[in-house]
């Protein structure tokens, strides 16, 4: 039996999409048709459907086309186990939305009743999907480092935080970056605005510890230079931040010769 082929009219119906958008994805070479007809119509098949499946899973989830053509374009590139991803990812967003749902619902309810509703509950699930990004994110790597007991414990008080607190902790967050910023046009980890960097740098982290040490921020630092994803986040500042803020963070703890 013929496998069923599509026109770029047909498939573009099936999936919801447009035909320009199906154009647009063989001119950026991330979808393909199987093969032209006789006419020169782009004719797509069974693999060319699953894999717009798979584009649209990515879309869906915020990954750039640059970025899912990467990706399926890999030759290690397993479609299971994507799959399987994708459903992971879904579900967290499932829960979020319930979470939001709740959320409205509830502040409706307080709103039109007078029932008391606590600041906290107000925000609770926007905290909630933080703590989901960040486990998704770096979760596996700081749960290796520092035990699930710790994290556990930093995900507690995030829950627990205010909104001003959490506003703080974001405002933190960024002069760090400004503060890394103008400390490497210096050039010296030990002067004076790289210290200021790190110490900021501490002051944010006691936002989500419950409990500061000097080794465990040392750590910390290093785990900025291993990971690529922290090293990229901090590269944004400038090329090598990363690990000018370690050098500078292993000086104010006192780590640096350790």
């Amino acid at each position: 039996m013929r496998n069923i082929e599509y026109t770029v009219h047909e498939l573009a119906k099936l999936a919801g999409v447009t035909s320009r958008t199906l154009r647009y994805y063989d001119q950026i070479g991330l979808l393909k048709p199987a093969r032209l007809s006789d006419a020169g119509y782009r004719l797509y098949g069974p693999r060319e459907v699953d894999r717009l499946q798979q584009i649209l899973f990515y879309r869906e989830l915020g990954v750039d086309l640059e970025t899912i053509k990467q990706i399926i374009h890999s030759p290690s590139f397993d479609e299971l186990k994507a799959l399987r991803e994708h459903r992971q990812q879904l579900l967290e967003k499932r829960r979020h939305l319930d979470a939001l749902i709740a959320s409205v619902e509830q502040t409706i309810a307080a709103k039109e009743g007078g029932i008391s509703m606590s600041d906290e509950e107000k925000f609770a699930a926007f905290k909630e999907q933080l703590i989901e990004e960040n486990e998704r994110k770096y979760g596996e790597e700081i749960r290796r480092k520092y035990g699930d007991e710790h994290v556990d414990r930093s995900n507690d008080r995030l829950r627990k935080m205010t909104k001003e607190q959490v506003d703080e902790a974001e405002r933190l967050s960024q002069e760090v970056l400004e503060a890394l910023k103008e400390a490497m046009q210096d050039g010296d980890p030990a002067g004076e605005a790289a210290q200021r960097a790190a110490d900021l740098h501490r002051q944010w982290l006691c936002f989500w510890w419950d409990h500061y040490s000097k080794e465990a921020h040392a750590g910390l630092a290093r785990l900025y230079v291993e990971d690529e994803r922290f090293k990229a986040y901090y590269d944004q500042v400038h090329p090598g931040a990363a690990e000018f803020l370690k050098e500078a963070i292993w000086i104010y703890t006192g780590m640096k010769d350790r």
